[in-house]
């Protein structure tokens, strides 16, 4: 793609699928031209401060503990590669490539509003690091999150200083080198340039919208899977009926009743309200109800995070239209912090209640199916541990929703004494989402099937799962390897929506 399709962020308009769209798919960006003066304006209100050798927080002070030890104008540039060396002691396994895209583009973003006084150079190379696909090694672990996510963005300016390491064209190599083979160079700090780069939420960010994106999915798959499962165990649709969720208007849960209705949309393998039972189980008649309340969560989750997306998050702040320059708290990551934990709790109820009705599939007491979804029971087992690895899974995730946001932990000499562990909170939502992801692919498999046992038309949206499944997966006739099935159904739902296959 030529560089004139590139994203021009202006630091106010990003959203969280152009975020996915550069972190996954590598697309192009720039700076629009509203932010270069922008960012123009911010610097020259800098140098303006260190002129008149002004005491202004990062600017002519230290940091943290530090802010109130005064910094010679010669020792300004020295004083910003130190915060970026001392502050990159970030541990672990390094974060995904597209974690560090996002990153990137996050940071890109805040700072071309024009508030926080980085040269326009310094942002620049920022950009093309971006474009030409030289990517830092950030380690996952290391962030309170209220400073901002200092440790994980330290280790990404580090590669602009030419230290640290990178990622560049799948090999692992000093960020010197990285850069020379990119044809970009060095930049040399000046004053507040660090601290602008690295006083943000953006690591916290980046993983909660690469986790919104995938959660969304994740829900769509949801709501098809469980209707095929509702099909295979012959089901009653009359609990989605239009006019029972009126009465409850919770938005989530009546898109999610519409929804159920238009997968089942002529199904020939649905019941009616007496004529098998009078009433579905929980898992089958409250789909609309607990996966509501998860679509309700998502959609306040995702405005949450697209407005941090576009929110000016370091200190100090710079005012250039009024002068004022203002030490505040708008690095503080508990925003995030909630909300990420909030999705974490809400998406782990689409997987216990996906648990629940492979239950209902594989176990002969709860169903007219045979045992374990087995034509051979006994010298076969079928789909009997399949549930039990559902279970252990579920519980796995009871764990990891623990919320991180009801920890603090004072640091900086207690300066710094109240911290949102939102990056935490980020880091466990992701696997919790891979959790809930397998688990579906569970019950998707064994409702699949669950539907070899009868006769009968499938619903619109089902039809087309059943279709995408048995594409790749035969029915099971006799024991084979199931967790290769498995993996081949968790890779269909991490690649594809199945209502519109």
């Amino acid at each position: 793609m030529s560089i004139q399709h590139a994203l021009a962020l202006d630091g106010t308009s990003l959203s969280i699928e152009q975020v996915v769209m550069v972190a996954r798919k590598h697309h192009p960006i720039s700076l629009s031209s509203n932010a270069v003066a922008k960012v123009l304006h911010s610097r020259e209100m800098v140098e303006e401060i260190i002129r008149e050798e002004k005491v202004v927080y990062g600017i002519t002070t230290g940091f943290g503990k530090f802010s109130d030890v005064m910094i010679s104008q010669e020792d300004v540039s020295h004083l910003q590669e130190n915060l970026i060396m001392s502050h990159a002691c970030g541990m672990g396994e390094p974060y995904p490539t597209e974690v560090v895209r996002a990153m990137m583009i996050l940071r890109i973003n805040a700072l071309s509003q024009g508030f926080s006084g980085i040269h326009l150079k310094t942002l620049q190379l920022l950009v093309e690091m971006c474009n030409r696909g030289v990517h830092p090694i950030i380690p996952q672990q290391g962030s309170l999150g209220a400073s901002g996510d200092l440790a994980p963005l330290a280790h990404m300016v580090l590669v602009m200083l030419g230290k640290g390491e990178a990622e560049y064209q799948g090999k692992r190599m000093s960020g010197k080198d990285a850069l020379q083979k990119a044809n970009l160079t060095p930049v040399r700090l000046g004053a507040k340039e660090g601290l602008a780069l690295i006083n943000g939420t953006q690591a916290m960010t980046a993983l909660l919208c690469l986790a919104l994106y995938d959660a969304r999915s994740l829900m769509e798959n949801a709501e098809v899977i469980a209707s095929l499962t509702v099909e295979a165990l012959h089901g009653i649709p009359k609990a989605y009926d239009a006019q029972l969720h009126a009465v409850r208007p919770h938005p989530g849960q009546q898109e999610s009743a519409r929804r159920m209705l238009q997968h089942l949309a002529n199904s020939e393998r649905t019941t009616e309200q007496g004529e098998i039972r009078v009433q579905d189980a929980y898992s089958l008649r409250c789909i609309p109800q607990v996966h509501g309340a998860t679509r309700d969560t998502l959609e306040y989750v995702w405005q949450t995070v697209t407005r941090e997306c576009n929110s000016v998050t370091d200190n100090p702040i710079l005012f250039s239209e009024t002068g004022d320059v203002i030490s505040g708290g708008n690095f503080h990551g508990q925003p995030m912090a909630l909300v990420a934990d909030f999705l974490a709790i809400a998406m782990s109820e689409l997987a216990n209640i996906s648990e629940r009705r492979t239950e209902r599939l594989v176990n002969p007491q709860l169903s007219n199916l045979p045992a374990f979804l087995t034509p051979n029971g006994g010298l076969h087992s079928g789909f009997m541990i399949a549930q039990y690895v559902a279970a252990s899974i579920v519980s796995e995730n009871k764990v990891l929703c623990h919320p991180a946001s009801v920890d603090s932990i004072p640091s900086s000499a207690n300066q710094e004494d109240h911290v949102s562990m939102g990056t935490t909170a980020a880091r466990k939502l992701r696997t919790v989402l891979a959790n809930v992801r397998k688990v579906l692919a569970i019950e998707y498999i064994c409702a699949g099937q669950a539907i070899e046992f009868s006769t009968g038309k499938l619903g619109e949206g089902t039809s087309k799962a059943y279709q995408r499944l048995r594409r790749i997966i035969p029915k099971l006739e006799e024991d084979r390897e199931l967790h290769v099935d498995l993996a081949l159904a968790e890779q269909i739902l991490q690649e594809d929506i199945l209502s519109t296959n």
